[in-house]
């Protein structure tokens, strides 16, 4: 269960259709936004990052479609579910609506009571999937902390390695998206290939954010591990610039690279939230 009620965004036009979906929600305990327009609906959505939008397609300025590729297409809200609810029963309708990643697709008139299971089932399906990074596949959030709260509680402890990627939004501008989730399984999958694998090991790699990541199991810091990492790591991605930019000297001080550093601090910290806090101060440390 979250700790935080659920928050739902209700994109649709018909104000009692609005009213009653808002009434029946809240009282079955979620947070409840709405917005009568389309473009509405799309401000709410990027300022506030619902957990699930339910969806009109027929609205009285942009439709429901567009609303729904707009949300795709922002990094920030791409991954939010959305559940169309519509009149529209065509089966071309329906196919533009799964089309855009809709997780379901309700048409008027519905029971309240399924539409209220299939949310949350939908939540349910977000949740489990937000346990693992979107671009790596790698564990990530309370599966990150068991690890850490495995580590804390090792004796002797393995050791530990921190790893961040740095200047990841200057490439994204410069060479897109997709270029930018490359780089990023690039670096997730050399990291994986470091750490050792077998029942007699309790290797572990997984993200603290989206750009850095921690290593339980690698090789001890007076083996050179660090420096062969970061050697290894930044002439794969070297690889991901055009040549002209790199002779150009485009991106200097800018250019995708990396801190790959052991977590050896004086006292120990005793809880996963103090170790997660020291780690990703060390990494801001060694970024600044």
């Amino acid at each position: 269960m979250r700790e935080t009620p659920s928050t739902l965004l209700i994109v649709e036009d018909d104000l009692d259709v609005a009213e009653m979906l808002a009434t029946f929600f809240t009282a079955q305990g979620y947070r409840v936004l709405t917005a009568n327009w389309g473009e509405d609906g799309v401000t709410t959505a990027t300022e506030q990052v619902p957990h699930l939008v339910i969806l009109d397609i027929r609205l009285p300025d942009i439709d429901g479609f567009e609303v729904a590729r707009r949300l795709r297409a922002q990094r920030r809200t791409r991954h939010i579910p959305i559940l169309f609810l519509t009149e529209k029963r065509e089966r071309r309708d329906k196919l533009q609506g799964l089309q855009l990643e809709a997780d379901d697709y309700i048409t008027k008139p519905f029971d309240i009571r399924e539409l209220g299971l299939r949310v949350r089932n939908a939540l349910q399906r977000a949740q489990r999937e937000s346990l693992t990074h979107a671009v790596t596949g790698l564990p990530q959030g309370v599966l990150v902390d068991e690890a850490l709260a495995q580590w804390l509680a090792s004796q002797p402890a393995p050791p530990l390695w921190v790893v961040g990627l740095r200047h990841l939004d200057a490439f994204r501008e410069a060479y897109g998206i997709i270029a930018a989730d490359d780089a990023l399984r690039a670096v997730a999958l050399l990291l994986g290939q470091q750490l050792p694998s077998g029942p007699e090991h309790t290797a572990f790699l997984g993200h603290l954010d989206s750009t850095v990541w921690v290593l339980i199991g690698a090789p001890e810091a007076k083996s050179g591990f660090g420096e062969r990492l970061t050697r290894q790591l930044e002439q794969a991605l070297r690889l991901f610039y055009r040549s002209d930019d790199l002779d150009a000297g485009r991106f200097e001080g800018a250019r995708l690279d990396v801190a790959v550093r052991p977590f050896a601090p004086p006292t120990t910290p005793t809880t996963v939230t103090a170790l997660r806090t020291a780690l990703l101060g060390l990494m801001e440390t060694n970024n600044k």
